[in-house]
């Protein structure tokens, strides 16, 4: 009797031992009571040593003032930048001359007969529409300046992209290497991509495309790879047994079935060049981003408004017409549809020939409507009764300044408080926990690497701010998600909504904030609130709708109440889906939260606009060295979970 009731004894512990968190918690808690106190001895001030801090402000100014000295005679610049900088001047240059010699009747009618031929006559009115308001906005040159530059880079971004994935597609060894490349380059912000173009090309349109492609490639790459790696094994295999060649099973088979995810590819990168083509204006792109840059420095909101409308339509439009191209691919052409297509031309020919012969070219004066002096009477009036004049809850300026001093100042003064040996503790805990001992290793090394580049207090700043929009965007994005998976009225009426706040470039998000809020931090964080929230509010809402049914239906036979479900049965089954938008909520805050640099919001993101603005790269390049560095250790700190569960699952 006694050896039966001491058997559970001697296994509950063991038993216990044998969970992998536990175990990594003991070794750790173990490791932290040897090491702390050494650290505490050595560093008790806890902020960076400046022994373990490398100054690279002057070898990088030396690195610049040599790039620049040598960029008129140097070999490398003379025979190969120069001429890579004249190809990209000399094609945006001739896109855009096209675009005016076709005129904005021309435009407008392409634009809509090959919406209309891609998916319809609701389309294609809602595409003339579109490109009518960009002139009505008094915007029609800075939108030809921006779609001819995002023409350029488009068709640039899916050569590259596809070139590679095709090499990663087809090579296991070219996947291994390019696959933690592609890795990195999706969590870095925008702005990290401006600043070594801007050292080798310059201010001016070839670092904006450059800079463009380099931020747009990777999408095509990775789903171009996914493609020819999902094709259909059987009909591989049945045209390999005809004994075709290897080009001719990849020309024959492995791109047309891989069409779908191609063509997806190439939604996601006109998305992204739109963006990065609107945020390069900072470094000279021109167009519209140029125009709401311009207007946000002088806090002009209505001019602001005026040329973020065009963009918004222009990312609507593409999003639809290449997406609507992506359900109809694969589908039965319709007969004659080559007929179709050739009479569309006609037409769009005979409008442009028309309106040259009218001497119309050029979207008429007179036909322009102001709105930036209206919108700017209605921020004076928001200013003057929502801004600071709203009774009993306050105005915005009041809960900005709340947030401010109750959330951001609190968060960023513990973080900086914090021993610096103890975030590095922090950081490899949650690394490891929930992953391995490699993912724990990188996200150490890149927040060990803020502190040697001597950016650890303005790192945590950011920080800070990203830990906060974070919070508020999971909790309404998860809140917002649960509602919409459960009630399909709500899901189809947020949906709209949701496309059309996914499809905004992240410049635009920074006018209504700057309108509500002022400048600061808080409207810094807001804006990346807005921006993250559709994907979190999306996948939730997807990853709940995919919740096996059976365990619903078990659920509720043994008397579950809807309360219980969710708690029990979906969020449990839904947690790789949740914990993917932990990630993907993660990524999108600090991309704008360092945008939000050019409304006040300070830190990194301010120090990579002084230097593009001032010319000091030597402290840009060093900012946006740390924000890869953040954005690296908020991927694997996060990203390990959702494989994990993945792989659980």
């Amino acid at each position: 009797m006694a050896t039966i009731t001491a058997s559970p004894t001697r296994i509950g512990l063991p038993a216990f031992l044998k969970h992998h968190a536990v175990r990594k918690l003991l070794l750790l808690g173990l490791a932290a009571a040897i090491l702390v106190p050494l650290a505490n001895a050595r560093w008790a001030s806890g902020s960076w040593p400046s022994a373990l801090t490398v100054d690279f402000s002057e070898p990088l100014a030396k690195t610049s003032d040599w790039i620049i000295d040598n960029r008129d005679s140097h070999p490398l610049f003379l025979y190969f930048f120069g001429h890579v900088s004249n190809v990209v001047v000399l094609a945006v240059r001739a896109v855009y001359l096209t675009l005016l010699a076709v005129g904005w009747a021309g435009v407008t009618a392409l634009g809509a007969l090959v919406a209309w031929r891609v998916a319809g006559v609701k389309l294609a009115l809602g595409t003339a529409v579109a490109f009518l308001a960009c002139g009505l906005l008094g915007m029609w040159v800075p939108t030809m300046q921006t779609l001819a530059l995002m023409v350029v880079a488009v068709l640039a971004s899916v050569v590259v992209g596809a070139l590679l994935g095709l090499a990663a597609g087809l090579s296991d060894r070219m996947d291994r290497i390019l696959r933690p490349v592609l890795d990195t380059m999706q969590v870095l912000p925008a702005f990290a991509y401006l600043l070594p173009v801007v050292l080798v090309f310059g201010i001016g349109v070839p670092a904006a495309v450059l800079a463009t492609v380099i931020y747009a490639a990777p999408p095509m790459a990775r789903l171009t790879s996914l493609g020819l790696r999902g094709a259909d094994k059987g009909v591989l295999e049945a045209v390999e047994s005809l004994g075709s060649t290897a080009r001719q099973r990849l020309l024959t088979a492995r791109i047309p079935l891989a069409r779908k995810e191609l063509l997806l590819g190439l939604n996601q990168t006109i998305m992204m060049a739109l963006s990065m083509a609107v945020i390069a204006a900072v470094i000279g792109a021109g167009g519209l981003g140029d125009r709401v840059y311009q207007a946000l420095a002088s806090v002009d909101v209505g001019a602001a408004l005026a040329a973020g409308i065009p963009i918004v339509l222009l990312a609507v439009v593409l999003d639809r017409v290449t997406g609507a191209a992506g359900e109809k691919l694969g589908a039965e052409p319709e007969p004659h549809s080559g007929r179709g297509w050739l009479i569309a031309l006609a037409g769009v020919l005979a409008v442009a020939v028309a309106g040259r012969l009218a001497g119309r070219l050029d979207w008429p004066e007179p036909w322009v409507v102001g709105i930036a002096e209206p919108v700017n009477r209605a921020v004076d009036w928001m200013t003057a009764h929502l801004y600071s004049g709203v009774p009993v809850v306050g105005g915005t300026a009041d809960w900005a300044g709340h947030f401010t001093t109750w959330v951001l100042d609190p968060m960023r003064d513990g973080l900086q408080a914090l021993p610096w040996w103890s975030v590095l503790l922090i950081v490899a805990a949650l690394a490891w926990v929930i992953g391995t001992w490699r993912t724990a290793l990188t996200a150490v090394l890149a927040m060990a690497a803020i502190g040697v580049l001597g950016v650890w207090k303005p790192s945590l700043d950011t920080l800070s701010q990203v830990l906060a929009a974070v919070a508020v965007t999971l909790v309404v994005g998860f809140a917002v998600g649960i509602a919409a998976a459960r009630s399909d009225r709500m899901e189809r009426a947020l949906r709209p909504v949701l496309d059309v706040f996914q499809t905004m470039p992240q410049f635009v998000y920074l006018i209504p904030v700057v309108a509500l809020f002022g400048v600061g931090r808080a409207p810094a964080v807001a804006a990346a609130i807005v921006y993250a929230l559709p994907a979190v509010v999306r996948i939730t809402t997807q990853g709940l709708r995919q919740v096996d049914p059976a365990a619903l239906e078990s659920s509720s036979s043994l008397g579950a109440t809807s309360w219980q479900q969710l708690k029990q049965v979906q969020l449990p089954l839904a947690r790789p889906a949740l914990l993917l938008a932990v990630n993907q909520g993660l990524v999108l805050v600090l991309a704008v939260v360092v945008i939000g640099g050019l409304v006040g919001g300070g830190a990194l993101g301010y120090d990579v606009v002084f230097g593009l603005a001032q010319g000091d790269l030597a402290t840009g390049l060093v900012a946006g060295a740390a924000i890869v560095c953040l954005g690296l250790m908020l991927d694997r700190v996060t990203q390990p979970t959702e494989r994990r569960a993945r792989k659980g699952a």
